[in-house]
């Protein structure tokens, strides 16, 4: 996925938020102006070319407090993207930069 196409949608309100995670980003706090800034500003770290959903990418960036954020979105539709989800990473899962996956730690 082209990261400049996701910050472009982004900026024009071009996305959805997938309805069964809206619930999950509640709880977790991420509001949807995180999740804006971390697709405007944050980088591509895994992309999913072959999701079963369609093409995805997995994107870090962070909120207040230098606190980090993945953000999994994918095309809905030619105009428009979707926000798959959003957590805060497992200290356990990833490396200190927050882009790389610790050895066995689950996909």
């Amino acid at each position: 996925m082209d990261i400049e196409q996701l910050r472009h949608k982004i900026r024009n309100g071009q996305y959805d938020i997938s309805f069964t995670h809206t619930e999950k980003l509640r709880r977790r706090r991420i509001e949807a102006e995180v999740l804006e800034r971390v697709i405007i500003s944050g980088e591509v770290i895994e992309s999913y070319p072959n999701d079963p959903r369609g093409p995805s990418c997995l994107l870090l960036g962070y909120a207040a407090a230098n606190r980090p954020i993945h953000v999994v979105c994918g095309n809905l539709e030619e105009d428009r993207i979707l926000i798959i989800t959003a957590y805060e990473p497992d200290p356990k899962e990833w490396e200190a930069d927050w882009k790389t996956r610790k050895k066995g730690a689950p996909r």
